[in-house]
């Protein structure tokens, strides 16, 4: 599986204002920011991401998947903490 099929099914099931993902064979980190993760818990906005991977991941065509589901307010503030000083 390669990280542009992953973004093209999230993209299609998902409302989201920026999305990243990258890795390799199996294991891959998705970056997924939209206001619909507003007001859900993390555990709700991880749940979120792996639905429309589901199939994959029980194939194991998705082996280990590491998820960061922000508002863009939240993003935003993670950039900024990102940022060398």
């Amino acid at each position: 599986m390669e990280p542009t099929e992953i973004k093209a099914m999230l993209e299609g099931a998902l409302s989201l204002d920026e999305l990243h993902v990258k890795g390799d064979g199996s294991h891959f980190e998705v970056i997924a920011v939209g206001d619909i993760f507003d007001g859900m818990s993390r555990v709700k906005k991880q749940q979120t991401i792996y639905g429309p991977l589901m199939e994959h991941i029980r194939t194991n065509a998705i082996h280990a998947l590491s998820i960061k589901a922000l508002t863009p307010t939240e993003w935003a503030r993670d950039k900024k903490l990102m940022q060398p000083l």
